[in-house]
């Protein structure tokens, strides 16, 4: 198999794996990403975020949220007391306003191409913990120009 062009007038093709040590770092960060972010909305709908609620929402045991709590109250960023609902630190609720704001991004970017409600939704679920800081401003950058493109459009008649 050779590599490289296949002929001088074709570039080189950029490769496709990008940095395999950030993957993992943000794979390992997603799941924290996902509890405090959820423990923020249950907070907020419900007034408080309990191991049954987290794990009836995200699907999994008692057991796994227990465990995924512990690594979070290690970092910091949650509260857990015996019999007691779960509580957002600062340093959670700031990463779960992050997580959120990301999530909201993402979405509208990927509705801004026309991408279906349910699917985008679903996408932007993943999408969310891997896209850059660098990618996600270009994101906002370019629904706030396409924003700014249609206050300056003429009212339909």
């Amino acid at each position: 198999m050779r590599s490289g062009p296949t002929s001088p007038d074709q570039p080189h093709p950029e490769p496709l794996g990008g940095d395999p040590r950030r993957t993992r770092r943000e794979h390992a960060a997603e799941l924290g990403h996902d509890y405090v972010e959820l423990i923020a909305e249950l907070q907020s709908s419900d007034g408080e975020a309990r191991v049954t609620a987290l794990a009836r929402r995200l699907g999994v045991s008692h057991v796994s949220v227990n465990r995924a709590l512990k690594r979070l109250q290690r970092d910091g960023l949650v509260v857990v007391e015996p019999y007691r609902p779960v509580r957002l630190t600062e340093a959670g609720y700031s990463l779960s306003q992050q997580s959120r704001h990301r999530h909201v991004v993402v979405l509208a970017f990927l509705r801004s191409l026309g991408v279906p409600p349910e699917i985008a939704s679903a996408d932007a679920e993943g999408i969310e913990h891997h896209v850059s800081a660098e990618t996600l401003r270009a994101f906002e950058r370019l629904l706030e120009d396409r924003q700014q493109g249609a206050d300056h459009l003429p009212p339909e008649s």
